[in-house]
This record gives C-alpha cells, sequence and structure tokens, in this order.
C-alpha cells in the first residue's frame, strides 16, 4: 500500500502523520519545541532541536504504521514561516539560534525603512509592510551578530540562509537541495511575488547577499530524496508549503473568494483572490497562496500574532490552569455581568494595526473579576482579532462578503470558542471533519506531485463538514461587546488608527 508522510513543523512542536493514498491519517508522532527568550520582544528557537525532533517524529511515526521508506510515496513539508535560519554550506552549522516570526528585535531597523520611505516599494513588489514579522531584517540582524565575521562569509558565498523548510530540506538531501517553495519565499521581504523571482532590488535594500537564498520551486515539486540512513531507506521530498498556505490547500480552498482561518500559537487568516493581485487599502498582507504547474494563486492574509499562545499564557505565566484543556471549564464559570477584555499584544499587534510597540494589557477589570473571567478574556480575544481581519478583507475585496469562514487548527476543537467566533461575526463558521489540515495540505501537495492524489479540484470535492456553528447572540449584545473590544485595542495602541 502506498503512503504519504508530512512534516508539520510548527511553532511550538513538531509532528509528523503518515497517511494513506485516500489522505486518512495512520499514525501521528509530536514533540514540544522549547520557546527561547533572551530579551523582551524577542523568540528564539534552536535549530538542532527543530531537526532533532523531526528526524524523530518521522520515525516514530512510520514505526507506529508499521511503514517501511519503500511504501512512502513522498514526503510533503508544512514550517512555520518568517522564522528565520542562517547557517555554514561547509559544516551545516547554524550561525545563531534561530530568530522566530514572532520576534520583534529588528522593530527599529524597520521604522528607519519606512521613514526613509521604502515601504511603498517594498509593499508593490512583495505585497507585505515593513514589519520584524518577515524575514529580511532578521537575516541582516544575524549576519550583523552572528560568529565572527559573518557578513564576509556571506558575502564569500559560505552561508546558506533558509526558512525551517529550507534548513529542513539542507538536512534531509545530506545538503545537496538548497531550496524553498514560493509559499515561503514570499514571507522574506526579498521576493517579487508578479515575477516570481528574488529580487536584487530588495536583496541590496536589505544587505542580503542573493548567493545566501534559497532556489524557488512549486509548492509540489521534486525537492530531491532523503538520505537512506535517516529512514531506512531514501524517500522522495515532493511538496513544501508555509503552514498557512498548506492549510488553505487542506481546507480545499482552491476558488477565488474561500476563506479560510487557523488558530495556533497565532490566528492567520487567508483570502483566495486567484490570479489577481489585490493591493490591500487596510494593511492587510498579499501574498502567495500557493504556485503549482508554475501559475502563482495568491490570497490576502490577515495575521494575529497570538491566538493559542494566549492560553499558554495562561498556563505557564500566570499559572490559572495545569493544562491548556482547561480554559474552556474555567471560562464557563466566568460571570456574565463582567466585561473583561485582554489584549494579547505579547509580542505587538499584527494585522490590521501591525504596531510593534504595543503591549498585552487585560482592560475592564473589577473586584469580581477573577481567573475565569481572565479566561474568557483570552478566549474571546481571538474572535475579536478575526473579526477584524475579516472586515478588512471585506472592505479590500467585497466580493468576499458572505463567504463561510473554514476553520482548523487546535483552537478549533473548542466549541465554546468557535461558537463566540461564530456569534461575534454574525456569521457562519465551518469546522471540517478533518482537522489536520496544515499537514493534510503538506500530504496533499506530495500525493499530487507523485501522481497518487487527485488533481486540486478533485481534492476539493473530498472536504466534509463536521459542524457549523451559527450566530446566537443578539445584534445589541455584538455591537456592545464589539465596541468594547475597539476601545480596548485603542488603549494599547502606540501608533494612531
Amino acid at each position: 500500500m502506498t503512503y504519504l508522510i508530512a512534516i508539520d513543523q510548527g511553532t511550538t512542536s513538531t509532528r509528523a502523520i503518515v497517511f494513506d493514498a485516500k489522505l486518512k491519517p495512520v499514525a501521528v508522532a509530536q514533540q514540544e519545541l522549547r520557546q527561547i527568550y533572551p530579551a523582551p520582544g524577542w523568540v528564539e528557537h534552536d535549530p538542532e532541536e527543530i531537526w532533532a525532533a523531526v528526524v524523530a517524529t518521522v520515525r516514530e511515526a512510520m514505526a507506529k504504521a508499521k511503514v517501511g521508506a519503500k511504501d512512502v510515496a513522498g514526503i510533503g513539508i508544512a514550517n512555520q514561516r518568517e522564522t528565520t535560519i542562517v547557517w555554514d554550506r561547509v559544516n551545516g552549522k547554524p550561525i545563531h539560534n534561530a530568530i522566530v516570526w514572532q520576534d520583534r528585535r529588528t522593530a527599529d531597523a524597520c521604522a528607519a525603512l519606512r521613514a526613509a520611505g521604502h515601504e511603498p516599494t517594498v509593499t508593490e513588489k512583495t505585497g507585505l509592510l515593513l514589519d520584524p514579522y518577515f524575514s529580511a531584517t532578521k537575516i541582516g540582524w544575524l549576519l550583523d551578530n552572528g560568529h565572527d565575521r559573518t557578513r564576509a562569509a556571506a558575502e564569500q558565498g559560505r552561508l546558506a540562509f533558509g526558512t525551517v523548510d529550507t534548513l529542513l530540506l539542507w538536512r534531509l538531501t545530506g545538503g545537496k537541495v538548497h531550496a524553498t517553495d514560493a509559499t515561503n519565499a514570499s514571507r522574506t521581504l526579498l521576493f517579487d511575488i508578479a515575477r516570481g523571482a528574488w529580487d536584487e532590488t530588495l536583496a541590496d535594500l536589505f544587505a542580503v547577499p542573493m548567493g545566501l537564498l534559497p532556489e524557488v520551486r512549486d509548492c509540489a515539486s521534486d525537492f530531491g530524496e532523503t538520505r537512506a540512513d535517516l529512514f531506512g531507506g531514501a524517500i522522495r521530498i515532493l511538496g513544501i508549503a508555509g503552514d498557512q498556505q498548506a492549510a488553505t490547500v487542506g481546507q480545499g480552498c482552491f476558488t477565488p473568494g474561500m476563506m479560510k482561518s487557523t488558530y495556533g500559537t497565532g490566528c492567520f487568516a487567508l483570502l483566495n483572490t486567484g490570479a489577481e493581485r489585490v493591493a490591500s487599502r487596510h494593511r492587510l498582507l498579499t501574498t502567495v497562496a500557493y504556485q503549482l504547474g508554475g501559475k502563482r494563486t495568491y490570497a490576502l492574509e490577515g495575521a494575529i500574532f497570538i491566538a493559542g499562545a494566549a492560553v499558554q499564557w495562561l498556563r505557564d505565566g500566570l499559572h490559572l490552569i495545569r493544562h491548556a484543556s482547561e480554559v474552556n471549564a474555567l471560562a464557563q464559570k466566568a460571570d456574565p455581568a463582567e466585561q473583561v477584555y485582554l489584549v494579547p499584544a505579547f509580542v505587538g499587534l499584527g494585522a490590521p494595526y501591525w504596531d510593534a510597540d504595543a503591549r498585552g494589557a487585560i482592560l475592564g477589570l473589577t473586584r469580581n473579576s477573577g481567573p475565569a473571567e481572565i479566561a474568557q478574556a483570552a478566549i474571546e480575544a481571538v474572535g475579536y482579532q478575526t473579526r477584524g481581519l475579516l472586515e478588512a478583507m471585506h472592505a479590500d475585496w467585497p466580493a468576499a462578503a458572505g463567504t463561510v469562514l473554514r476553520v482548523d487548527g487546535g483552537m478549533t476543537a473548542s466549541d465554546a470558542t468557535m461558537q463566540f467566533l461564530a456569534d461575534i461575526l454574525g456569521a457562519p463558521v465551518d469546522r471540517p471533519a478533518v482537522m489536520e489540515t496544515t499537514a493534510l495540505g503538506a500530504a496533499y501537495l506530495a500525493g499530487y506531485q507523485a501522481g497518487v492524489c487527485p488533481d486540486p479540484a478533485g481534492f476539493a470535492a473530498t472536504w466534509r463538514l463536521d459542524r457549523r456553528f451559527t450566530p446566537a447572540m443578539d445584534a445589541p449584545t455584538r455591537a456592545r461587546k464589539w465596541a468594547g473590544w475597539q476601545s480596548a485595542i485603542a488603549r494599547v495602541r502606540t501608533s494612531p488608527a
């Protein structure tokens, strides 16, 4: 029997999932990933921990499924995007820890570029904004702060840059392939999304040597094969996509106007705009949704930096719960008369505000407020932030109005969270039968390239609904709660509305 393996390397964990040829999960292995916080607003990962976890989880999942290398048609990789790694091509060692997408250490560099008037040109070419979220200024920081003579080594061609997918591909192939896909490339501030190529003018602006950059390929492509010693034989690597784009594929959002929102560490909503690159007037991002057969499909994207991470903060920071799964039971004890808002701007605010200096706050506290009200506020913050994104999307592309939102990610397992989302949106929310949409998308890309999965239309037809959440909140309550959230956001922002 033919199998596919998805490597889902996320911000807080690494997973490997074995799928059969009909894209049904057979076995799963997972390891948590340590978060490193060297300074306020700084977030790092150890690339060696990521690599070790990938190898271990793939081996474990294969053993659980009783699958050998010869049974696997291909591997697909989905990865945390924008997280930046630079390594030595000779010895394969990273010059520094990975700088995670949430990291804000290059906020001043971005501000200086904006002040110099560069943002319009950058946005026109990349669809992105000048923000520490993206990779280019992270690369600059690494070249200036890595081991001795790092920049000289980069100019000499000794170093390689990659997002997590690229490092994994390099390691999996024994250093034979230095490549990425168009979705990950489109998140670097260095990629012209109209031409589908690295841009020398942008590379000069960010002082990034062109020789540092990987080759860019389709999401479904031949990316080489793994070292035979890793998994008991060589396995072809046939698919790569950034995690949010992989989830878009996994949700079957191949038709313009379809929209998905993923709730993991952060929250990311993507609206398929087809061949049209919609320029946002509300500070959303224009990005590559996927690239197949050399043809790019675009999307509008809204990024929320903190979603599930707020629940982790309740657990690890405030110690209000012992396990993330306890948050719903705690929130159900909240007094409905309380109006507490948690603005989780722990690493700044993402779309549509893009305020790198904003910081989190809890507002509306009374003497009656306690752990339950704070837990409820953490859950509700996800819904409020999503509404802000969707309102901006509908304003940018009115054709999307009335689209049903498809959701996925760990937080969607909570019926209470999804019900509040539908309530505050005043619109239905669809949760799929297959919740592992990011891994599913990666596996599908590999299977499509291997010829064992149908074309996109055929795959989309297999999408199945688990539950539709419909609004149950009355309009006055929705309006009151939304007004309270807008007031809370205004209080934490450091830049004008």
